[in-house]
């Protein structure tokens, strides 16, 4: 299946039936008086997460979604069917946007969450709802409510507990077959992934879903390479996992390009918890090998993990750090939302 992260559609909710013009007509009954019934109310569009998808490849092939008209009312006071709506079923992290691409409207992040985006037009009413004490033959019914349109964005950010960030070739997608079931792409050239890839971790005890995004080059938020396009599936992952590839000669030019390329893409992805990993540690010289973990280490002002994909030395160490930073994020939300709701609260 091909995976695809945005997609814009047009919607439009349907319109109101029309009320109808009618009057009694039966033997014996001189005066019947209007009997028009009203019209039903045109169908909603709704917005549906599901479980199952993983992508918004359904959206490439149909762009145009629109709800049925109600039915118009009729005589003997029959009030015409409510249109049916049209329902689109969207991946769990799904936001839906304005047509400017940036007015957020709804954030799809639970199974089973519904929006209703559009709702239909009210249907109008009969001659029979005009009937007064001095008006006991109305000739009028209204005619339906128009449903309204609008295109909007559907943009698809992963759910993940840890993101894998880095330049091309630095190993992630071998790190993410290593470290769960997950069978990305992997060769020798770089952009080898040209699309996100997810795969559920086990260590220990606990299980945690880590996200492999295409890699990044110097220039990526202006359009370079691939661009910072899928940066987006990482803005949610508690911690980001930087892989820095050690066979490379400047691995402080490395660590920098991520980090200018998080900053100019949201400056509250560079804030987020990061793991940095000096990966291909099997292929190192142990002097080039201290060298660059001394630099690096001096860089990014915290401790510096050393790692190979290839053989799995020193990758349990990353993962348990992965749960240790999670764990901390999730005791550090806890700790904000109980001094809102209790602000003299003190352990």
């Amino acid at each position: 299946m091909k995976f695809l992260d945005q997609a814009k559609v047009y919607v439009r909710s349907g319109d109101g039936g029309a009320g109808a013009v009618s009057f009694l007509r039966e033997k014996f009954v001189e005066f019947g008086g209007p009997n028009g019934g009203n019209g039903g109310r045109g169908g909603d569009v709704v917005i549906e997460c599901v479980d199952g998808l993983n992508t918004l490849i359904d959206y490439r092939y149909q762009q145009h979604f629109k709800a049925k008209t109600g039915t118009h009312g009729m005589g003997k006071l029959r009030t015409g069917a409510d249109g049916t709506d049209v329902v689109l079923r969207v991946p769990v992290g799904t936001q839906i946007f304005e047509d400017d691409n940036e007015t957020l409207i709804a954030d799809m992040t639970e199974v089973g969450q519904r929006v209703v985006l559009l709702s239909g037009g009210n249907g109008g009413f009969g001659n029979a709802h005009f009937k007064t004490s001095s008006n006991q033959a109305p000739r009028r019914a209204n005619p339906g409510q128009v449903g309204t349109e609008k295109w909007v964005w559907l943009r698809l950010k992963l759910i993940a507990d840890a993101g894998l960030v880095g330049l091309p070739n630095a190993g992630k997608s071998t790190f993410l077959a290593a470290v769960s079931a997950a069978k990305p792409k992997i060769a020798d050239y770089p952009f080898t992934t040209l699309h996100p890839n997810l795969g559920v971790v086990s260590i220990g005890e606990r299980d945690f879903v880590l996200a492999d995004i295409p890699g990044l080059i110097e220039g990526a938020s202006e359009g370079a390479g691939i661009g910072d396009r899928f940066l987006g599936h990482v803005e949610r992952c508690g911690v980001l996992i930087h892989l820095i590839d050690g066979t490379q000669d400047d691995v402080k030019l490395a660590y920098k390009t991520i980090r200018t390329e998080l900053a100019a893409y949201d400056e509250r992805l560079a804030e987020k918890p990061e793991i940095v990993v000096l990966n291909k540690t099997d292929a190192i010289a142990p002097d080039d090998l201290k060298e660059k973990v001394k630099a690096l280490k001096k860089l990014s002002k915290q401790d510096v993990l050393q790692v190979s994909g290839v053989t799995g030395q020193g990758v349990d160490q990353v993962l348990y750090g992965v749960i240790e930073t999670l764990d901390a994020e999730k005791a550090a939300r806890l700790e904000a939302t109980r001094r809102k709701t209790e602000p003299n609260w003190a352990p």
